[in-house]
């Protein structure tokens, strides 16, 4: 099994400086638990591109058994010390050497829908792309962190959207999600089908919640919203969260035995030192209330 992750310098020595030195790890397993380090998959572009800075998470997809794996990806460049971000793509036949598309950027925030850089929170918010197919086969759908233009500041953060006939040609769609959720941003979003019923996952931690539900819960973390069987779950303001701030970024996977777990990013320790550092699997089950850790 192959994980990719974002990489940046333990020699940094503030933490919050790794967004600005991030690329792509790459990494094998046959547990899920011991792995073996690849070469980085990928780095930071050159300069004048849309990812001279870093490069942010993404997610990995496979069109065909004969085709290219794609890689969407969010690409990081500063502007006037702002850093804007936009989604580009690379593309590999083995899972190790990966091309930019010469087409990079391929798909920009659309103001008509979602902020822009040098508005409401600093930087810009469209990033961490995830891509899957669509259920009936109308090509491909992306889910984006992204912020609309509107409403209250804390409260802005939606499931952007965009879809495509081919993963080369993407257009910007109106967010999947209502505004005024709670939510400031919903990073790195997850949609995957377990036990018939559709689950979204994302993150966002307690300083990014809105005032509303941040007087509700201790902590932010990795949060979950379930819907029924044929339903789509972008009802946000319904979310639970499914683990607290002592992990965050998460990926939800079938181990080798068809089992659905949980690899997080252990982001805090028990003495609140910044951790970074990828979990062992926790178990996942479906339950009649949505989706839980065993």
């Amino acid at each position: 099994m192959h994980l990719f992750s974002l990489n940046a310098p333990r020699d940094l020595g503030d933490p919050e400086l790794r967004h600005r030195f991030a690329g792509v790890g790459h990494a094998v397993s046959a547990d899920l638990r011991t792995w073996e380090l690849l070469p980085e998959a990928l780095t930071a572009g050159p300069p004048g591109g849309p990812d001279d800075l870093a490069i942010w998470t993404g997610c990995v997809v496979r069109p065909s058994p004969d085709a290219p794996w794609h890689l969407f990806y969010t690409g990081a460049t500063d502007v006037r010390g702002e850093t804007a971000q936009s989604t580009c793509l690379a593309t590999s036949p083995d899972l190790v050497t990966w091309t930019r598309d010469p087409a990079n950027p391929v798909l920009r925030a659309d103001p008509r829908w979602y902020e822009v850089l040098g508005e409401s929170w600093p930087g810009e918010n469209w990033r961490d792309p995830w891509v899957y197919p669509d259920p009936g086969g109308d090509g491909w759908h992306m889910l984006v962190t992204a912020r609309v233009r509107t409403g209250p500041d804390d409260d802005r953060g939606v499931v952007g959207a965009a879809w495509s006939p081919d993963l080369r040609r993407w257009t910007a769609r109106p967010p999947r999600s209502a505004p005024g959720a709670g939510f400031g941003q919903l990073e790195v979003m997850q949609r995957e089908v377990v036990d018939g019923r559709p689950v979204l996952l994302f993150s966002c931690l307690h300083p990014e919640l809105s005032a509303a539900r941040a007087a509700a819960v201790a902590t932010g973390g990795i949060w979950a919203v379930t819907a029924e069987p044929g339903g789509d779950p972008f009802d946000v303001a319904s979310a639970e969260l499914l683990l607290d701030d002592r992990f965050y970024v998460r990926k939800l996977v079938r181990d080798r035995d068809g089992g659905w777990v949980l690899l997080a990013f252990h982001h805090r320790g028990p003495d609140d030192t910044f951790v970074g550092a990828i979990s062992d699997p926790m178990p996942v089950v479906m339950t009649p209330d949505g989706v839980r850790l065993r």
